[in-house]
């Protein structure tokens, strides 16, 4: 394989799915991949087997959720355009609305459709710590809907059109995050769930982490059904492939200039921008954290980056138990998620290519990139 490149592994991505079905199985609910998350539609047919389909967030990730993968489609945006509504009807069940404009505004054209309608809450329950980029509970939120909007922008009428309700206010966290809004949500809308046919709990869950609660995710799925005789949705984009593929690359360089410097052929800001949005320092095979070794511990730190003009194309600092070489190569984990869908080909930088490693070992070559994939957008 050239690098660089995403090599997605069936394997771990079957695993993270097998957990998923398990929550669907004991509960009753349904879960959607969130494709803002993961859009490898190569995969999607799999991904079928185990889910009951996927989410949008804007016209062309619905297209492709209606043609890759077949199942139910549902969508959000914080705003529509009007000349693309149509097409979205014709392709998404489910449509989430962000205010009481937007609801009402199609609303006409949505039940003349037949599909389900929705609106987005605000619950105004912040649970995220150190990154309020992720947070649509944060002061002045554009995100959801807050209780005085809901009371003061609906009427009767238009509460009864509701089909469902939707919250999505996690990023990465475990089942106690859910818990915590959940209980903000009962308390500032718990006297419009009883009328509403479905909830959706949105995403940011890490259900197929190690440490994750599943028994508490459970708990609440059964809570909301039981209690108000709605449908729970789940709408998981990273637990679906979650440590499921590696981003191979290769030492182009070393310079040094007050310590040494590995020049990839990966670029934190084409390639794993979320490294420097989060940001984040990405797990690296063989190498450790240098600020966790222990006293007098032996080893060669390098500053990993990229070979773009950009000075903070940096991937972050690492320790090996050996000098590293031109030529070596060097694996990255947990690179399927918020990575294919981010990459960018600033400075013409090539876009890595995308690699399926199927169970049995053997290893398809699904997409590569070149020049024109460069052009086509200028």
């Amino acid at each position: 394989m050239r690098t660089p490149c995403f090599v997605v592994q069936e394997k771990k991505l079957r695993e993270n799915l097998e957990i998923l079905r398990e929550i669907r199985e004991e509960t009753g609910c349904r879960i959607l991949l969130a494709q803002k998350a993961f859009s490898m539609y190569r995969v999607y047919p799999m991904i079928g087997e185990y889910l009951d389909g996927a989410t949008a967030s804007g016209l062309f990730e619905a297209r492709l959720g209606y043609e890759e993968m077949g199942k139910e489609n549902h969508i959000f945006s914080p705003a529509y355009r009007e000349e693309e509504m149509p097409e979205i009807l014709r392709m998404c069940g489910h449509i989430v609305f962000n205010s009481p404009a937007q609801m009402k505004k199609y609303r006409s054209m949505v039940k003349a459709a037949g599909r389900s309608m929705g609106l987005r809450i605000n619950p105004e329950c912040s649970t995220q710590e150190g990154h309020a980029i992720y947070d649509p509970c944060a002061p002045c939120s554009r995100l959801g809907t807050t209780l005085e909007a809901f009371r003061t922008e609906l009427s009767d009428e238009d509460i009864a059109s509701l089909d469902g309700l939707h919250f999505h206010t996690l990023c990465e966290q475990n089942a106690d995050a859910l818990a915590e809004t959940l209980r903000a949500v009962e308390k500032n809308f718990g006297e419009y769930l009883s009328g509403m046919k479905w909830v959706n709990f949105g995403g940011g869950h890490h259900i197929t982490r190690p440490d994750y609660d599943r028994e508490l995710l459970k708990k609440c799925i059964r809570h909301v059904k039981s209690t108000y005789g709605a449908e729970v949705y789940l709408e998981p984009g990273e637990a679906v492939a979650l440590n499921a593929g590696v981003l191979m690359t290769e030492v182009l360089e070393i310079v040094e200039n007050g310590m040494k410097t590995a020049i990839l052929d990966a670029s934190a800001a084409c390639h794993m921008p979320d490294v420097l949005e989060m940001p984040y320092r990405p797990p690296l095979s063989g190498a450790g954290d240098p600020a966790q070794r222990g006293a007098g511990e032996d080893g060669y730190i390098y500053r990993l980056a990229g070979p773009t003009c950009l000075a903070g194309d940096v991937i972050g600092d690492y320790v090996f138990d050996h000098e590293l070489r031109p030529g070596e190569r060097l694996e990255f984990g947990d690179m399927a998620i918020y990575t294919m869908v981010k990459t960018n080909t600033f400075n013409g930088m090539r876009l890595p290519d995308i690699v399926l490693e199927k169970e049995d070992g053997e290893c398809e070559t699904v997409r590569t990139f070149g020049y024109e994939d460069f052009k086509m957008r200028l």
